[in-house]
């Protein structure tokens, strides 16, 4: 019964990466179609993230009332809808709009979901998990790009990934028994009172943690972002290449999850993490050093192999690290600190890169990667401490 709830979860984890990278893959046709400019794609992304953030922020009082089960069956329902609202707009102000109950939905189901793995599964699922979420990001442009292919428009790209999410919702609702069969399996439910924002802050060692977090999707957004035009201007390699190789770091990241989870029988969460930092150093000074264009393509796949392991080990962790009991609200602030990094830090380096050329690239990763170094190892002391 429980396996058929772990299968449940694991079909939630793609979901939430599903429509992902949607906008990314539709928006050339999608800002003619509207007739706004290429660039108004990152007032949508601004949205979204801004409302992410605060369902982040609001994920342990939902979760404590609600319960994960019902907060991530009501989540994914708002995303479904948010999605088929997409699929009948025609007015970017529209899209702006939808995108709203899209943040909501995605935050929420992120933070409660990955608290609930945490807390009641191994660590190598929480990996698998995240694999999922890359296949869902991949799978995604594939049914946008069928869509297109045959002439059907990018409304009924995401229709269609709507359609699969309700399908999702309604699977949730009713598995909802499974999520309750245990009381010690609802993370947090009637146990105390939400922690506030500054309570949770004060805590310590979650100011580390939550820069730690900042940090990495800081530094995974900008090598998404970012890759293909530092190969082109500052290696000189040809633009199609240099998005097929770029497109490298995500499977590096997907492949590298899969392998994390047989990983983790062997290493904790702890090594596991410093593994990654370790790995992502020697990709971006591959990519650094003046060794040629092979060894930087090779850096590419092999920081996003170390990604693989940083994140859910991290949030696999915070039960640990902080107490199942407060768990839920270190890692909504974790997600919130995550999506902020996402949304700052790519155009910081570009405002940089305007100013200081694309070949600074690697020196931005590696100045993110050791404030995200230094601060783990300072969370890892105050825990120590304990």
């Amino acid at each position: 019964m429980f396996s058929l709830l772990l299968a449940i979860i694991y079909l939630s984890f793609i979901s939430l990466g599903l429509p992902d990278s949607l906008l990314g893959s539709a928006w050339p046709i999608m800002h003619a179609e509207l007739s706004v400019p290429l660039s108004w794609s990152g007032v949508i992304f601004m949205i979204i993230a801004a409302c992410t953030v605060v369902s982040s922020l609001l994920s342990d009082r939902l979760t404590r009332k609600l319960g994960p089960g019902l907060v991530t069956a009501i989540s994914v329902a708002m995303t479904a809808a948010a999605l088929l609202g997409f699929s009948v707009s025609h007015r970017f102000w529209m899209l702006c709009l939808w995108a709203v109950p899209y943040g909501l939905g995605a935050g929420s189901v992120d933070a409660a979901l990955n608290n609930y793995v945490a807390l009641h599964y191994a660590s190598r699922h929480m990996s698998w998990l995240h694999c999922m979420w890359g296949v869902g990001t991949s799978v995604g442009p594939l049914i946008m790009g069928a869509a297109l292919s045959r002439g059907a428009g990018w409304n009924t790209g995401y229709r269609v990934i709507g359609l699969l999410q309700i399908v999702l919702s309604v699977c949730i609702f009713l598995s909802l028994p499974l999520w309750k069969k245990r009381a010690d399996m609802e993370a947090g439910r009637g146990s105390g009172k939400p922690l506030s924002l500054a309570g949770i802050v004060s805590i310590p060692g979650a100011k580390s943690i939550m820069l730690c977090f900042f940090c990495y999707c800081a530094l995974e957004q900008t090598v998404g972002l970012w890759a293909s035009s530092y190969l082109v201007k500052a290696r000189l390699v040809d633009e199609i290449t240099a998005a097929r190789l770029a497109s490298l770091f995500f499977l590096g990241i997907t492949g590298g999850r899969a392998l994390s989870g047989f990983a983790t029988y062997k290493l904790n969460d702890r090594q596991m993490i410093r593994l990654g930092f370790g790995l992502v150093g020697f990709g971006i000074l591959l990519v650094l050093l003046p060794l040629g264009n092979a060894c930087a393509f090779a850096g590419l796949i092999i920081v996003g192999i170390g990604c693989a392991p940083i994140y859910p080990s991290i949030i696999h962790s915070t039960p640990a690290n902080f107490g199942a009991e407060r768990s839920q609200a270190l890692i909504g602030v974790q997600m919130a600190s995550a999506y902020i990094g996402t949304s700052l830090m790519p155009p910081f380096f570009g405002w940089l890169a305007a100013r200081l050329g694309l070949g600074i690239f690697p020196l931005y990763l590696l100045a993110l990667l050791l404030l995200m170094a230094v601060m783990h190892e300072k969370l890892c002391r105050t825990v120590d401490k304990k």
